[in-house]
Protein backbone atom coordinates (compact mmCIF):
# COMPACT_ATOMS: atom_id res chain seq x y z
CA UNK A 1 0.00 0.00 0.00
CA UNK A 2 1.46 3.34 -1.02
CA UNK A 3 1.61 6.09 1.57
CA UNK A 4 -0.14 9.33 0.68
CA UNK A 5 -0.28 12.61 2.54
CA UNK A 6 -2.21 15.78 2.27
CA UNK A 7 -0.10 18.12 0.18
CA UNK A 8 0.35 21.40 2.02
CA UNK A 9 3.23 22.21 -0.29
CA UNK A 10 0.93 22.24 -3.35
CA UNK A 11 -1.42 24.90 -1.95
CA UNK A 12 1.50 26.81 -0.41
CA UNK A 13 3.30 26.86 -3.75
CA UNK A 14 0.17 28.03 -5.58
CA UNK A 15 -0.24 30.91 -3.11
CA UNK A 16 3.46 31.84 -3.11
CA UNK A 17 4.33 30.57 0.37
CA UNK A 18 7.83 29.40 1.36
CA UNK A 19 7.73 26.06 3.20
CA UNK A 20 9.93 25.33 6.21
CA UNK A 21 9.92 22.21 8.36
CA UNK A 22 11.18 22.98 11.87
CA UNK A 23 12.39 20.72 14.67
CA UNK A 24 14.64 20.78 17.73
CA UNK A 25 17.37 18.43 18.86
CA UNK A 26 19.97 18.02 21.58
CA UNK A 27 23.61 17.05 21.08
CA UNK A 28 25.49 15.73 24.11
CA UNK A 29 29.15 15.35 25.00
CA UNK A 30 28.64 11.59 25.06
CA UNK A 31 29.40 10.22 21.59
CA UNK A 32 26.81 8.66 19.28
CA UNK A 33 28.57 5.32 18.98
CA UNK A 34 28.42 3.63 15.61
CA UNK A 35 30.18 0.67 14.06
CA UNK A 36 33.86 1.25 13.50
CA UNK A 37 36.88 -0.58 12.17
CA UNK A 38 39.54 -2.00 14.44
CA UNK A 39 42.23 -4.67 14.20
CA UNK A 40 40.90 -8.19 14.84
CA UNK A 41 40.73 -8.96 18.53
CA UNK A 42 40.94 -5.30 19.64
CA UNK A 43 37.62 -3.80 20.59
CA UNK A 44 37.63 -0.07 19.88
CA UNK A 45 37.13 2.04 23.01
CA UNK A 46 35.79 5.59 23.05
CA UNK A 47 36.53 7.44 26.27
CA UNK A 48 34.36 10.44 26.91
CA UNK A 49 33.62 12.58 29.95
CA UNK A 50 30.42 11.60 31.73
CA UNK A 51 28.32 14.70 31.53
CA UNK A 52 24.77 15.86 30.91
CA UNK A 53 26.09 19.03 29.26
CA UNK A 54 24.53 19.52 25.85
CA UNK A 55 23.68 21.81 22.97
CA UNK A 56 20.08 22.51 22.13
CA UNK A 57 19.44 23.34 18.50
CA UNK A 58 16.41 24.41 16.52
CA UNK A 59 16.58 24.13 12.78
CA UNK A 60 14.55 24.41 9.62
CA UNK A 61 14.83 22.91 6.19
CA UNK A 62 13.27 24.37 3.09
CA UNK A 63 11.86 22.57 0.06
CA UNK A 64 14.87 23.67 -2.00
CA UNK A 65 17.25 21.94 0.46
CA UNK A 66 18.25 25.01 2.47
CA UNK A 67 19.14 24.58 6.17
CA UNK A 68 18.85 27.28 8.85
CA UNK A 69 19.78 26.67 12.48
CA UNK A 70 20.24 28.34 15.89
CA UNK A 71 22.09 26.76 18.82
CA UNK A 72 22.02 27.42 22.56
CA UNK A 73 24.50 25.97 25.03
CA UNK A 74 23.71 23.79 28.04
CA UNK A 75 20.00 24.46 28.48
CA UNK A 76 16.69 23.44 27.01
CA UNK A 77 15.02 25.59 24.40
CA UNK A 78 12.15 27.84 25.48
CA UNK A 79 9.32 29.68 23.78
CA UNK A 80 11.55 32.75 23.62
CA UNK A 81 14.12 30.70 21.67
CA UNK A 82 11.37 29.54 19.30
CA UNK A 83 10.40 33.19 18.67
CA UNK A 84 14.03 34.17 18.04
CA UNK A 85 14.26 31.36 15.54
CA UNK A 86 11.02 32.34 13.80
CA UNK A 87 12.35 35.90 13.47
CA UNK A 88 15.58 34.43 12.08
CA UNK A 89 13.52 32.56 9.47
CA UNK A 90 11.57 35.70 8.58
CA UNK A 91 14.85 37.57 8.02
CA UNK A 92 16.34 34.89 5.80
CA UNK A 93 13.39 33.49 3.87
CA UNK A 94 11.43 35.63 1.41
CA UNK A 95 7.68 36.17 1.21
CA UNK A 96 5.04 34.41 3.22
CA UNK A 97 6.34 31.58 5.37
CA UNK A 98 4.52 28.33 6.20
CA UNK A 99 6.18 26.61 9.16
CA UNK A 100 5.39 22.94 9.72
CA UNK A 101 6.44 21.70 13.17
CA UNK A 102 5.43 19.33 15.93
CA UNK A 103 3.28 20.07 18.96
CA UNK A 104 6.09 20.88 21.40
CA UNK A 105 4.97 23.20 24.18
CA UNK A 106 7.49 25.87 23.12
CA UNK A 107 5.67 26.11 19.77
CA UNK A 108 2.33 27.22 21.13
CA UNK A 109 3.26 29.14 24.27
CA UNK A 110 2.70 32.81 25.03
CA UNK A 111 5.93 34.09 23.37
CA UNK A 112 4.88 32.60 20.01
CA UNK A 113 1.31 33.90 20.37
CA UNK A 114 2.69 37.37 21.20
CA UNK A 115 4.84 37.30 18.04
CA UNK A 116 1.80 36.49 15.91
CA UNK A 117 -0.31 39.21 17.59
CA UNK A 118 2.48 41.76 17.09
CA UNK A 119 2.29 41.44 13.30
CA UNK A 120 4.16 38.20 12.69
CA UNK A 121 0.97 36.61 11.34
CA UNK A 122 1.19 38.86 8.26
CA UNK A 123 4.03 36.75 6.82
CA UNK A 124 3.98 33.69 9.07
CA UNK A 125 1.59 30.77 9.28
CA UNK A 126 2.30 27.99 11.79
CA UNK A 127 0.93 24.51 11.13
CA UNK A 128 1.21 21.66 13.62
CA UNK A 129 2.08 18.21 12.32
CA UNK A 130 0.14 15.25 13.76
CA UNK A 131 1.28 14.00 17.16
CA UNK A 132 3.44 10.87 17.40
CA UNK A 133 4.44 11.10 13.75
CA UNK A 134 8.09 12.23 13.63
CA UNK A 135 8.44 10.52 10.26
CA UNK A 136 6.28 13.30 8.76
CA UNK A 137 8.84 15.96 9.67
CA UNK A 138 11.86 15.88 7.33
CA UNK A 139 13.82 17.99 9.84
CA UNK A 140 13.95 14.85 12.01
CA UNK A 141 15.86 13.24 9.15
CA UNK A 142 18.28 16.16 9.13
CA UNK A 143 19.11 15.58 12.79
CA UNK A 144 19.49 11.85 12.12
CA UNK A 145 22.00 12.62 9.35
CA UNK A 146 23.92 15.01 11.58
CA UNK A 147 24.14 12.68 14.56
CA UNK A 148 24.45 9.25 12.94
CA UNK A 149 26.57 10.16 9.97
CA UNK A 150 28.42 13.42 10.54
CA UNK A 151 29.02 13.21 14.30
CA UNK A 152 29.21 9.45 14.83
CA UNK A 153 31.93 8.32 17.25
CA UNK A 154 32.86 11.96 17.94
CA UNK A 155 34.38 12.52 21.38
CA UNK A 156 34.65 16.09 22.67
CA UNK A 157 35.84 17.35 26.04
CA UNK A 158 33.90 20.62 26.06
CA UNK A 159 30.67 22.06 24.71
CA UNK A 160 32.46 24.59 22.54
CA UNK A 161 34.03 21.65 20.65
CA UNK A 162 30.64 19.99 20.21
CA UNK A 163 29.22 23.27 18.93
CA UNK A 164 32.09 23.67 16.45
CA UNK A 165 31.71 20.09 15.18
CA UNK A 166 27.92 20.49 14.97
CA UNK A 167 28.24 23.68 12.91
CA UNK A 168 30.80 22.05 10.62
CA UNK A 169 28.51 19.03 10.16
CA UNK A 170 25.64 21.33 9.14
CA UNK A 171 27.97 23.19 6.77
CA UNK A 172 28.91 19.91 5.08
CA UNK A 173 25.24 18.98 4.68
CA UNK A 174 24.45 22.40 3.22
CA UNK A 175 26.71 21.45 0.32
CA UNK A 176 24.40 18.49 -0.40
CA UNK A 177 20.89 19.91 -0.79
CA UNK A 178 20.04 16.70 -2.66
CA UNK A 179 20.27 14.83 0.68
CA UNK A 180 17.89 17.32 2.29
CA UNK A 181 15.44 17.06 -0.61
CA UNK A 182 15.67 13.26 -0.40
CA UNK A 183 14.70 13.50 3.27
CA UNK A 184 11.69 15.62 2.32
CA UNK A 185 10.66 13.05 -0.29
CA UNK A 186 11.22 10.21 2.22
CA UNK A 187 8.80 11.93 4.61
CA UNK A 188 6.15 11.68 1.88
CA UNK A 189 6.17 15.17 0.40
CA UNK A 190 6.47 15.63 -3.35
CA UNK A 191 8.49 18.56 -4.61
Amino acid sequence: MERTLARPEKKAEAEGWTLAWVDETGVYLLPAVAATWAPRGRTPVLTAPLSKAHLSAIGAIGAEGRVLCRVVLDRALTGVDAVRFLRHLLRHLPGKLLVLWDGASIHHGEPVKALLRAGGAERLHLERLPGYAPDLNPAEGLWRLVKRRELKNLVCDALWEVRLEFRQALARLRHHPDLIRAGIAHAGYSL
